[in-house]
Order: structure tokens, then sequence, then C-alpha cells
């Protein structure tokens, strides 16, 4: 054992360098693989903690009075065992506020607050004083329109209803988990009771109730719902909301977050299991005399392998421990990042699984040692005699000599500079290393350009927006006042201005679909009056609606229906039954694809004097004239419609998952750019301590030492350049795909990227920069050693 500790420490203490840089891998393998897990485990757990406390909603009913009588339909709710149902709660909407700024994408829910604590879907406050209800000029907001907005307890925000404008304070800021997630584009605002029916009293408009739904059993839901059915003689027609929409957007940023860290900490773990299995080949070639000489002395194959095995067992676990510290602060602040609006306190709670986490690094470090077995075992085929007469195996002598003899071939066939033929030569050598920067530079390439792409298409999401689901219109005008609003005098407006190509109005409504033995589908049904077409909405199959007959779906509708390109489908709008052929289906993040498209015709089938009037999408001549004519259409329209260019709209929704990404990116492809330096730094080192003696004589011939530092980098940029080559196709095609199985599920077929090509390939290059970089340094040992020494060595 005495022998096996001393060879071991021998080991180490030889090549310090290159045993840190190996326990620097180590220890960002674990890094990332442990802050992976630890990201999935608490994305689901945050939240599901945070519904258990809030004894949060699985359903959550909104209705008016002109189909459903809410009164009726909360009384039978109310009477179900195994369902707790809240009371209905009034409230009015309105669009947008002021703080400061004019905020533009948000769709207000001003909430006449009953008594807290409720039943369910209770409010958490994560600032101010937690009170019964809001005192007499205060508010409470969700986190995610303080965030996103930027409000702070004590700020006034100023409403209008079209017909007044009034101030409120912020007096708490809540977790609101139906309507507080990322992405959302709605928000409840909770007023005191005095406030709301001074406010709205005299507002023109029906007052609209909601209500949520907790069940005991939420796998028993279908079977309420048929009882309810029954109940109505018919399905529920009005919008639904269910618990899957509650909790997909906020998992979605962090699934991708924890997709993304393991498949590549796993990468990174290959990477570094290749550098232990090359670190001790090579280590057994250089000792091979040696290790001849310890063989005839009596140390066995095995005791000779174990020293191999210890050393790359004491390095793990040296590795291993400050790579699981680091991911407990990595993780925290990814997770801070990206869940903050459940924060209700100053921290979230975050779960760490300690034992989930040690048996990962278990699994790590039996990982690394059965590959330090695998490859010590080489030693076993050391036979002393050929070891202390030759340095190397016999057969590897005889193969040694051969190439020598062959050697003047080369130099004849290739007609090159010496620098380059040295560089060449490294290449073709050492066909392991050269093979492995190749992997290496390909897989940090493909991290900084996928993290480019990814980037870079929600910075220019509007140049992409239909294929997110979105309409591509310059323009976009909100009706926030029915009663001052003339569609009439507007539309005359824009006829008579040449700056406007064309515009189109649409509505939305809920469209409900039987499913049978399933609860009904509540969907979003986009109607337009105008095209579907010159709004810019898109389809990955068939084609937008144009007659009366016909309807486009989302991914999601189509495979929760099993419908496809000509299929009839049933569906209820304002509680009308409606026979459609499907002419299109398209992807949309919003809503998940649980939304369908008809034009205006549908509706004017019941309804002949229907027109709609709640949003006009605007296209201009000139696109560069949006924000002009925002300004000139609040002006002439201010007492009844909001205008906004699509960007902003787009902006408010998506510069958070900009934010978000930023950090776990840039740390993922910063790690990796060290890595690439830190490997082939070891590689290069390892290499030219092979050709010591042939660059000896290289530099007693006259060469200096620094022409053969650029000839030796000069073949680490080739093999570099080639991995790069490889890297931008999997960043930009390979890594994309694979993330399909996630976000499908979100509504989206395809990730819709739009490159920067000079940024991307800018990126990518880094990875070149720094295999060039550690292969320079490397050779340093070159300049510093005499012609002499490296002739002995």
């Amino acid at each position: 054992m005495y022998a096996i500790l001393t060879l071991c420490f021998a080991h180490i203490k030889k090549r310090k360098i290159q045993n840190v840089l190996m326990a620097i891998l180590i220890m960002l393998s674990t890094l990332l693989l442990t802050t992976s897990v630890t990201i999935i485990m608490n994305t689901n757990n945050i939240f599901e903690k945070t519904h258990h406390d809030s004894k949060g909603a699985h359903q959550i009913l909104t209705m008016g009075k002109d189909i459903h009588n809410p009164i009726t339909i909360n009384n039978w709710w109310q009477e179900q065992q195994g369902v707790t149902a809240s009371n209905l709660i009034p409230y009015r909407n309105l669009s947008g506020f002021t703080n400061g700024v004019k905020t533009s994408n948000l769709y207000l829910f001003m909430m006449n607050t009953p008594k807290t604590p409720f039943a369910i879907d209770r409010l958490l406050f994560s600032e101010g004083e937690n009170q019964d209800y809001p005192t007499e000029g205060t508010i409470w907001i969700p986190t995610s329109m303080a965030s996103t907005s930027n409000i702070s307890l004590g700020d006034a925000i100023e409403f209008n209803t079209g017909e007044k404008a009034f101030t409120l304070s912020v007096s708490g800021i809540i977790v609101d988990l139906p309507f507080g997630g990322p992405f959302t584009t709605n928000a409840r605002i909770w007023m005191n009771d005095s406030d709301y029916h001074k406010q709205f009293d005299t507002m023109i408009g029906s007052e609209q109730y909601m209500m949520a739904l907790r069940f005991d059993d939420y796998q028993q839901s279908a079977n309420y719902w048929k009882e309810f059915e029954k109940f109505l003689n018919g399905p529920y027609l009005e919008s639904k909301m269910e618990y899957v929409d509650l909790y997909s957007f906020y998992l979605i940023i962090n699934k991708i977050i924890g997709f993304i860290m393991i498949a590549f900490g796993v990468a990174m773990l290959f990477i570094s299991l290749f550098i232990i299995g090359f670190s001790i080949s090579d280590a057994i070639l250089t000792n091979y005399k040696t290790i001849g000489v310890i063989k005839s002395l009596g140390l066995t194959s095995r005791k000779i392998s174990a020293t191999y095995v210890l050393q790359f067992g004491l390095l793990s676990v040296f590795s291993i421990i400050p790579g699981i510290i680091a991911s407990t602060v990595l993780s925290r602040v990814i997770i801070e990042s990206s869940l903050s609006y459940l924060k209700a306190g100053k921290h979230l709670t975050i779960i760490q699984d300690f034992r989930i986490i040690i048996l990962l690094a278990v699994i790590i470090l039996v990982i690394v040692i059965l590959t330090a077995f695998i490859y010590s075992n080489k030693a076993r085929h050391v036979e002393p005699v050929q070891a202390i007469k030759y340095g190397m195996s016999e057969f590897a002598n005889h193969k040694v000599n051969r190439r020598l003899n062959n050697s003047n071939r080369f130099s004849n066939i290739v007609n090159l500079p010496v620098q380059l033929q040295i560089g060449i030569k490294n290449i073709t050598k050492n066909m392991k290393s050269s093979i492995l920067i190749i992997v290496l530079t390909a897989i940090t390439s493909a991290i900084l350009v996928f993290s480019a792409v990814i980037l870079n298409s929600f910075i220019s999401i509007k140049q992409n927006t239909p294929a997110w689901g979105y309409d591509s219109s310059h323009v976009v005008v909100m009706v926030n006042n029915d009663a001052t609003f003339s569609k009439q005098q507007f539309e005359q407006f824009l006829r008579s201005d040449e700056r406007i190509k064309n515009h189109a109005w649409l509505d939305q409504f809920t469209g409900v679909l039987p499913i049978e033995p399933n609860q009904p589908l509540n969907i979003h049904v986009d109607t337009i009056e105008g095209s579907f077409d010159d709004a810019g909405y898109e389809t990955i199959f068939g084609l937008n609606p144009v007659n009366k007959n016909e309807i486009a779906i989302g991914i999601n509708v189509a495979k929760a229906l099993h419908k496809n390109l000509g299929d009839i489908v049933e569906v209820y709008i304002e509680g009308k039954q409606h026979h459609l052929i499907v002419t299109g289906i398209y992807q949309s993040i919003a809503n998940m694809s649980y939304s369908a498209r008809i034009t205006a015709d549908v509706i004017k089938v019941y309804n002949a004097t229907y027109s709609a009037s709640k949003q006009s999408m605007i296209n201009l001549v000139d696109e560069t004239l949006s924000a002009q004519i925002v300004d000139d259409l609040n002006n002439n329209f201010k007492s009844s419609v909001k205008a906004v260019t699509q960007q902003t709209l787009l902006d408010d929704v998506f510069k958070e998952v900009v934010t978000v990404f930023i950090l776990p990116l840039s740390v993922i492809g910063i790690l990796f750019i060290a890595v690439t330096f830190i490997i082939i730094f070891s590689v290069s080192r390892i290499n030219v301590r092979k050709e010591s003696g042939t660059y000896g004589i290289f530099k007693s011939i006259g060469m200096t030492s620094n022409t053969i530092r650029w000839s030796v980098t000069s073949g680490i940029l080739f093999l570099s350049a080639l991995g790069t080559i490889f890297g931008i196709f999997i960043g930009v095609k390979v890594v994309p795909v694979a993330l399909q199985s996630i976000i499908v599920d979100y509504g989206l077929l395809k990730l819709p990227l739009v490159i920067n090509w000079p940024v991307t390939i800018g990126l990518s290059l880094l990875s070149v920069a720094a295999a060039c970089l550690g292969c320079w340094i490397s050779t340093k040992i070159i300049a510093k050693t005499s012609p002499r020494i490296l002739l002995v060595e």
C-alpha cells in the first residue's frame, strides 16, 4: 500500500498543472449537472408549494350575464361534495395604466376584493402589510406587474376608464398564481369595495364575474363536469382556465435552462473522461521504461493500475465538493431570477435535496474511477524486458521505425513550408488529441452559437412574429371606451391617411369544443374582420380561413381533437353551434396553441349586425412612420383608443425572457470557453513533451522558438476552425430540434429562430481563440528550454 501511495502522490506532484486542470474539469461537470438537477427539481416543487400554500385553484371560470347566470352556476358548484368553490368576485375590464410611463400590453381585471383570506386561490403577500382587504385609495397588484413595470410599494398608478381617470396607490404586491405568471398580458388589480363602486358604478358596460374551483382529487374533475353539463343541458359556453394553463408558463423557462445545462453538463463530463483516459495513456507511454523496472522489482500490474485509479479518485473527491458548493449558489441565482413571480417574502424557499445531489456526486465519482480503471489496465501489457530495452513495446518500436523510414515520402509529397509541415505533422501524429480538439471546439461553438441565436430570436422577435403565432402588423389600436368610440369616424381617418396601407379588426371570443368522453375544450377564438393574411398571421399547414364555414386551429387543438385539414369541427361561440371546415393549422405560443381563427362572417350567421371593434391592426406603407402614426391616433382618439407599435407590445412580453436567459447561457458559454482553453493547454503540453527531442533538433539547426510555437499553433487553428464549422451547424440546427420535445407542449412545433450571422460567427470564433491561446501558452516551455535539454529529454 505504501508503494501505491508513493507512486500516486509522485504522479500528482510531477504533473501539477495538468492535475489541477483535470480537477477543474470534473468540478465544472459537477457544477453544471447538479445545478440543472436542482433547477428542475425546484421548478416543480416551488410552484406546487405556492399552489398548496395559497390553496390554489384548479380551474378559473369567468362569466358575464349574457350566456349563463353566474349566481346559478356558483350555487351549483357550492353544493358539490369534494369541490371547494369560491364566491363570485365581480370585476370590470380596463386596458393599460400609467405609472410615469404608459404601459401598453396589459389588460386589467379590476377586482372588487372580498374579505381575505379566501377559501381557495388565496393571495400571498410578497411586499406590504397583510390585511383583510385594501384600504380605501389603495390597491394590491401582482408580482408580475410590479416586476415588468418597475412598480414599488407606495407608487401611484393612474387608470383610465375612457370617461374619466383616477389614481390609486400600491399598498401590497402579491403572488397571484392564475394571472401573475411570465408572459401574461392580464393582471388582477385588487380594489377596496368603496373605490370599486365609486369608479365603476357609472361606467358603461356590463360587470363580469370570476370564480375559482379546487377539487379534492383533480383527476375526478371530468366526472364533475359531466354532471355540470347535464345541469346546464349543454356545454359550459364561457371562459375556463385549467390547471395546466396556470402552471405551464411558470415552468417553461426553467425546463429549457435545465435541458441545456444537462445536455452540455453531460458533454463536459464525457470530455473530462476522455481527457482522463488520454492522460493515463500518455502517462503509461511516457513512463513505460519506469513501469517495466518497477514490475521487474515485483510490483504487480494491479497495484500499478491502482495508483492511477487512486490518483483520479482523489482528484474527483476534491473537485466534486467545490462543484456542489458552487452549484447551490448558481442554482439559487437562476431560480430566484426565473421564478421571482412566486416569491412571497425576501427569498424563495429553495429545496436542496442533498440525497439526490450526493447520489449524483457518487455517480460522477464512480464513472471517473471506472474510466481510470479501464485505461490504467494498459499497464498490464507492459513487459519489463521490452520496456527496459526499447522504452516501449516491441510492436510499438517497430511501428516507430517504420514511420521513420517512410518519413521522407511525406516530405517529398507535401511541398509546403517547414512551419506548415510541423503543424500538419503535429495533427497527423496525434490523431486522438486532434479528434478531441475538433469535438471540444464544436461543442463550445455550438453553445455560443445557440446562445446567440436564442437570445437574438427573442430580441428580434418582430422579424419573425408570424412564426410565434402573432400578427406582423405595424401598429395596434385597442378600443378602451365603446361609449365614446365611433368606428365609422376611425375608419374614415384611416382611409384618408396615405401613410396607411391596410387594416383589419380583431375580436376574441371563447369557443367551446365538445370532446367525448373528456371535458369540453375551452379555447380562445380570434375573429377577424378583414384578412388574416394581410394582418400577417401564418399557418404551418393549409391556409387561414376566408369564408363563413372555415376555421384554422392551433396545433394543440388539432392534437386534442385528432383533426386535420378538411375535417369538420363542432364549436360553440357565443352560445351558438357551428360546424366549420379546418382550412389551416398553425403554431402559437400565445394560449399554447389552444386557440382558433375564424372570420367575422361566422359570427354574422347568428348576428347579422355584428361588427368587430375591439382591436385594429394597421399596416403602413413605410414602417418607420409607426411612432408618428401612434401619436396621431392617440391625439385624435385619446378618449376612446390606445395605439401602440407592435414592437412595443412584443417587447413588453418577451423582454423578461431575455433577462432570465442571459445569466445561465452566459455561465455555460464562459465555462466551456475556459474548458476549451484548459484542455487544449493540457493536450498541447503533453504533445510538446512527446516531441521535445524533435523541437530541440529544430532549435539547434536555427529555427526560433516562436517559429516552432506558431507552427504548432497553426495546426490547432486548423482543427479548431473545423470544429467551429461543425459547432455552428449543431447550434443552429441540432440543438433547436432537440428542444422540440419541450416547446411542442407550449404550442410551437418548430422554434422560430432569427439569426444574426455576424454576431453568431463572431461568438463562435471565441472557441478558436481559446484553443489557439491555450496552445500558444502551453508551448511557452519550448522558448524557456535550451536545445540541449530538449534533446536529452
